[in-house]
C-alpha cells in the first residue's frame, strides 16, 4: 500500500524503452532507498507500442512503491509530464528521462541544491555525449532562450530537474512546453538554479526526436514569451507592433499626400496608397486588441499564491 505522501516523487515519461526500465529501477531504488521521508517511483507511458508496460507491470508487481500511468496513445512529453505531476505526492518532484543518459546517482546533488532553498533545479550537461546533431542545435536554443527570456541556465531543455510541488502546481504544461519550464517558473518569482550533472552516452534505444522539435520550440518561445512578459500587460506587446504599421502606413500616406499637393496626382501610386491605407488600418486593430486585452487583465488581479513566505 502507498502512502498518501512522502518527500520524494520521480516522475518519468517514456516512449519504447523497455531494454533499460528494469536497470533505471534498480538504480533509483540503490539512490532512493537511504533517504528519509520516503519516495515513489512514477512512469508514466506515453503510448509505448514495445514491451514497455509489461516490464513496468512487472516492476510494479515486486515493487510497492512504484506507480505506472498507462497512457491511451503517444501524446507527448509535456502532457506525460503533466499526467505525472498530477498525480505525485511527494513534496519535491524529480524527473528524468528512462533512457540511463540521465544518471540516477547525480539525484543527491539536485536534492542538495533544493535544500539550499531553490524552488527549481535544473541538470546541467556539461560534458554532453551525443553528436553535434543534437549538441549545436541544444547550445543555439539555450542561447536565444536565455536572451529572450531573460533567465541565465546553461541547459534550459535538460530533463533532468528537481521541483518543489507548489512550482509545478501553477505551471500549465502542452505542446511543447516542457522545455521551458525554468522559464515559467523563474517569471513567476521562483527561485532557479542549476547543477553540474554527468550525461550518460545512450546504450538502449534510440532518439525520439527529429528535426521538427526545432521550429515547434521556436513557436512554443514565442508562446512562452507572451505569456510571460505580456501576460500581465497585452497593450505594450499589440501597442508596439500597432505603433510599428500605424507609423509605416502614416508615412506612406503622408508621402501620398505630398505628391497629391505637389504635382496634383498620385503618379500612378495606388498600389503604395492602398499599402498605406492597409498598415493604418491594421495598427489601430493591433492597438485596439492591446487596449482589450487590458480590460480584461484588469478584471484578474493578482493572488496570494506570489506571497512566498508569511510572518503573522
Amino acid at each position: 500500500m502507498i502512502e498518501d505522501a512522502c518527500r520524494i516523487s520521480v516522475v518519468i515519461p517514456l516512449f519504447n524503452e523497455e531494454e533499460g526500465l528494469a536497470e533505471l529501477h534498480r538504480r533509483l531504488v540503490d539512490v532512493l532507498s537511504p533517504m528519509e521521508g520516503g519516495f515513489e517511483i512514477i512512469f508514466v507511458d506515453d503510448g509505448s507500442t514495445d514491451n514497455s508496460f509489461e516490464v513496468l507491470r512487472g516492476i510494479h508487481q515486486k515493487t510497492p512503491n512504484v506507480r505506472v500511468l498507462r497512457l491511451r496513445r503517444n501524446v507527448g512529453k509535456a502532457a506525460a509530464l503533466s499526467v505525472g505531476f498530477r498525480n505525485s505526492r511527494g513534496d519535491i518532484i524529480l524527473t528524468l528521462d528512462a533512457d540511463l543518459q540521465d544518471v540516477p546517482e547525480e539525484i543527491p546533488r539536485l536534492l542538495a541544491k533544493i535544500d539550499e532553498g531553490y524552488d527549481l533545479v535544473s541538470g546541467w550537461k556539461v560534458h554532453r555525449q551525443d553528436s553535434w546533431l543534437k549538441t549545436a542545435p541544444s547550445w543555439l536554443f539555450n542561447r536565444v532562450t536565455n536572451f529572450l527570456s531573460g533567465t541565465h541556465l546553461h541547459d534550459i531543455n535538460c530533463g533532468f530537474k528537481a521541483y518543489r510541488k507548489e512550482v509545478i502546481r501553477e505551471i500549465c504544461l502542452y505542446g511543447e512546453l516542457h522545455r521551458y519550464i525554468p522559464v515559467q517558473a523563474a517569471w513567476r518569482g521562483y527561485r532557479v538554479g542549476e547543477v553540474e550533472v554527468v550525461h550518460a552516452s545512450r546504450r538502449y534505444g534510440r532518439s525520439k526526436y527529429g528535426p521538427h522539435r526545432f521550429y515547434r520550440g521556436f513557436f512554443d518561445l514565442l508562446t512562452v514569451l507572451f505569456l510571460t512578459r505580456y501576460f500581465r500587460r497585452p497593450l505594450h506587446f499589440f501597442g508596439m507592433l500597432g505603433s510599428i504599421f500605424l507609423t509605416g502606413g502614416l508615412a506612406i500616406n503622408l508621402y501620398i499626400t505630398y505628391l497629391r499637393f505637389r504635382h496634383g496626382h498620385i503618379m500612378e501610386r495606388y498600389p503604395l496608397l492602398f499599402l498605406g491605407v492597409l498598415l493604418m488600418v491594421v495598427g489601430i486593430q493591433l492597438v485596439t486588441t492591446g487596449f482589450l486585452g487590458e480590460m480584461i487583465t484588469s478584471m484578474h488581479n493578482e493572488s496570494d499564491d506570489i506571497i512566498r513566505e508569511r510572518l503573522e
